[in-house]
């Protein structure tokens, strides 16, 4: 069972993409020239700060709002490692996994992690935030499949023996 650990940014409810992604950037050429404005609404300086193998967590309905590819790109390139929140917006949760990025429905670890905790999580068991265990659901077989190729297009080029 894969397991790791990382250093917290909470959020809060409502995370909408444009603010994750506000719309103004997305006609940048690269998501590697709109990460550095990814939150910027809801603190400018927040894509600076984070670091390769962070996690967010958030409350409810992150990623609600507009169907854009852009936002869980976006997040996956400043290093997510994943993002935990007590919900998410529907077609969010999907263009995630399709783009490789791992997310994890928790409805009480929101109001018990301090941003800048490290917490251990152990996918498709549970995370550990001051030795406290809140359990996750494990995610079906074919969303795993996904995301251990780091997104759907990849998936599927494996699956049917494609290099690229």
């Amino acid at each position: 069972m894969e397991q790791f650990t990382g250093k917290v940014w909470v959020l809060g409810d409502d995370i909408d993409t444009d603010i994750i992604i506000p719309t103004e950037y997305l006609a940048l050429k690269t998501i590697e020239d709109m990460k550095k404005y990814g939150f910027s609404p809801l603190r400018p300086e927040l894509a600076s700060l984070i670091q390769e193998g962070d996690i967010i967590v958030a409350g409810k309905n992150f990623g609600c709002g507009s169907s854009r590819e852009q936002a869980p790109e976006v997040i996956k390139a400043l290093g997510i490692r994943c993002v935990i929140a007590k919900s998410f917006a529907r077609i969010f949760f999907r263009n995630s996994i399709n783009n490789g990025l791992l997310l994890m429905e928790q409805p009480e670890l929101r109001d018990h992690v301090e941003e800048g905790e490290e917490i251990q999580v152990v996918v498709n068991s549970h995370i550990i935030c001051r030795n406290r265990q809140y359990p996750i659901a494990s995610l079906p077989e074919n969303l795993v499949e996904i995301l251990n190729a780091g997104g759907l297009v990849k998936a599927m080029r494996a699956r049917n023996g494609l290099s690229r």
